[in-house]
């Protein structure tokens, strides 16, 4: 069989024997995607025994570029909602991300200065038992650096090995220990996480409400402030018994009533100024007015402001809601559009699907997947994670890698949302599908390329006490994390799931805690703990080394 036929038939029976094994479950708990895993260390060490060999460099690459499609359709997914997370949480997650590293280095250290473990293998147990393969090219490095003899070099990639599959697994049992321990109900958090999200944007009401003060009349709406500062819409009027669209220029009578969307206290607040709630519904029923959900797909207007487009006097027609990501916001003057947006929009049927037209409102263009500014991030994030870092008494430079760099371009592009007529969006199956993708090719070839000397080195004897103190390495930290979030600082579950994947550096771990429950908090929670935890695990084999080579 040819080599690359073979490789790609002994990848495709392991995706699917560990998709398979991952599905078995005892009491609620399983391996989910980390399954993948392990079916490839079995398959690596069956094919070695059977004289079968793969070529390094090939595997290599489909192992890296599984990782670069996973990482980038996370960022491609919580990009929108990541900043606002760092702003919101930030700060206390990454105290988490810290805490766990700092206790995984300590514990380390303590190995190595005690002697229980030579500096060679503690390092490799330290970089398999946070599954950090960033972090094994840097010791690998900085060992070269200093001048380690070949036995020395060695080490660490031995242990890596046989500590790995623990870091993976002991990362979903820290999860699912956590869980039981706190009797946690993952559907219920998923919703608690939605709830206390979605009411961090005021929940927008309608009022309609009749002008009775006397100091409104004859003032035009676009000067009555409360109406156009205060995050109000007024989206219809009923005058002498018709309804129309209001513009800024209309003067007001006392007897209007006008239809008014928004918060609640900024409502109350107009009700005050203009006089009373009135008897009569302002329903479009009966009358020539409609209102229609429409979606921003034209990447004309994309970047807008709703002002600039002008639509009320354009269009005689009035934006009264925006549906972004699930959240309802007010659709002030400044509000700038964003591929995907919906938007709820009230005015005559010709004006309708003149609009329609103007904001594209295809939903067959939402399904598609723009791929040229896919393969675009794909290679910006390939050359931020190659530009070396220098930081003064590190003997090598840092580099976020094919890991960290296309994480933080992705968040970067999808925060922007597009350039120019390159839109970041990607259709969630699609995102999905690519994720998935991704992240079985890494485990597939992972687990084969690591099959063979997993198992010898463990019939030889040489491995267990590196397994033993690896379980030691990754289960202290992410046990005393997850308790100090969850019984502390009483953290929603999913995001506490997201904490420990992330600081860990562990997409196999997000991948199980995606597979719980449908929610964004594991991604986003991943996503804003990553790029502080991945630069600290780069960093940290080679400040071991240089604190303890003699």
């Amino acid at each position: 069989m040819p080599p690359i036929a073979r490789a790609v038939f002994m990848l495709g029976l392991v995706s699917a024997a560990g998709l398979a094994l991952g599905h078995i479950k005892f009491r609620g708990v399983g391996l989910g995607i980390g399954g993948v895993l392990f079916a490839g260390i079995a398959g690596g060490h069956f094919a070695k025994q059977a004289g079968v060999a793969f070529n390094a460099e090939m595997m290599d690459f489909i192992r890296d570029f599984g990782l670069i499609l996973f990482v980038y359709t996370i960022g491609i997914q919580v990009g929108p909602g990541f900043f606002a997370a760092l702003r919101r949480s930030g700060l206390a997650l990454n105290l988490l991300a810290l805490l766990m590293v700092t206790l995984s280095v300590a514990l380390t250290a303590l190995l190595a200065m005690s002697g229980v473990l030579s500096l060679g293998s503690a390092l490799g147990v330290f970089t398999g038992a946070v599954t950090n393969a960033p972090a094994l090219a840097a010791t690998q490095q900085v060992l070269k650096e200093v001048g380690a003899d070949a036995a020395i070099m060695a080490l660490p990639g031995l242990a890596f090995a046989v500590t790995y599959p623990f870091g993976i697994a002991g990362n979903l049992l820290a999860m699912a220990s956590v869980r039981i321990l706190f009797r946690i109900d993952p559907d219920a958090e998923a919703r608690a996480f939605e709830e206390c999200r979605k009411s961090e944007v005021s929940a927008l009401e309608t009022l309609d409400l009749a002008v009775r003060n006397p100091a409104l009349d004859g003032v035009a709406l676009g000067s009555v402030e409360i109406l156009n500062s205060h995050g109000l819409v007024a989206s219809r009027l009923l005058r002498d018994g018709c309804l129309q669209v209001p513009h800024g220029d209309t003067r007001l009578r006392l007897g209007d009533v006008l239809h008014v969307v928004g918060p609640r206290p900024k409502l109350e607040q107009a009700r005050l100024l203009l006089g009373q709630v009135s008897d009569i519904p302002l329903t479009t029923k009966g009358t020539d007015l409609r209102w229609e959900r429409i979606v921003v797909t034209a990447n004309g207007v994309l970047g807008k402001s709703i002002a600039a487009l002008n639509l009320q006097d354009a269009h005689d027609v009035v934006v009264s809601r925006v549906n972004r990501a699930g959240i309802e916001l007010v659709p002030t003057a400044a509000l700038k559009l964003q591929f995907g947006d919906i938007l709820t929009v009230i005015g005559k049927p010709d004006s309708l699907r003149a609009v329609g037209r103007v904001f594209g409102n295809s939903e067959r263009r939402l399904q598609q997947v723009e791929m040229i500014p896919v393969f675009l991030g794909i290679a910006l994030g390939a050359a931020l994670g190659a530009i070396p870092i220098f930081l003064p008494g590190m003997p090598a430079p840092l580099r976020l890698g094919l890991a960290g760099g296309p994480l933080i371009v992705a968040l970067i592009l999808a925060r922007i949302g597009h350039i120019g007529p390159l839109v970041w969006f990607m259709p969630p199956a699609a995102n999905l599908a690519l994720r998935e993708i991704g992240i079985v090719l890494f485990l597939a070839v992972l687990g084969v390329m690591s099959g063979d000397r997993f198992v010898d080195t463990l019939a030889s004897g040489a491995g267990w006490p590196w397994m033993l103190w690896g379980v030691l390495v990754t289960i202290v930290p992410l046990l005393v994390t997850g308790l100090v979030a969850r019984g502390v600082m009483k953290l929603n579950f999913l995001t506490i799931c997201g904490v420990l994947a992330g600081a860990q550096t562990n997409p196999p771990g997000l991948a199980y805690a995606n597979a719980l429950v449908a929610s964004e908090a594991p991604a986003l929670a991943y996503a804003t703990v990553y790029p502080l935890s991945m630069c600290l695990r780069i960093l940290a084999p080679q400040v071991i080394v240089l604190l303890l080579w003699v």
